[in-house]
């Protein structure tokens, strides 16, 4: 039976779950670009999941799935060209991108990724 190992456990998610192989983040939001432009937050956003794969010994490449919300669909181009930058040209994640109401007013986006080991 493979392990499952949470990480940041808190009382209703964890930071980081990890299931054989594959890693499951919860979402990222922006921590330094609150109420900045949606590219700066952007730019945040991937920041924090680049740092987060290299903690756990993986990287950009190796990202399986990402799920985007965007608080108004008004954003998709200027989130795209920070987003499209960033990831590696040939290995990009499958990937949805919505509209929805965010936790906080100022928050632009939330980005959430499953990533291999």
């Amino acid at each position: 039976m493979t392990n499952i190992n949470r990480v940041g456990v808190a009382a209703r998610y964890s930071d980081l779950v990890i299931h054989g192989n594959t890693a499951y983040f919860s979402g990222y939001v922006p921590e330094t670009s609150i109420g900045q432009s949606v590219t700066e937050q952007t730019r945040d956003i991937l920041g924090q999941i680049e740092q987060s794969l290299t903690e756990i010994g993986s990287d950009k490449s190796r990202l399986l799935q990402a799920t985007i919300w965007l608080r108004d669909m008004n954003f998709y181009d200027e989130m795209n060209a920070v987003w499209d930058a960033w990831v590696v040209k040939g290995e990009t994640p499958a990937r949805a991108c919505v509209e929805s109401k965010l936790a906080n007013p100022d928050y632009a986006l939330e980005i959430q990724v499953i990533a291999a080991l």
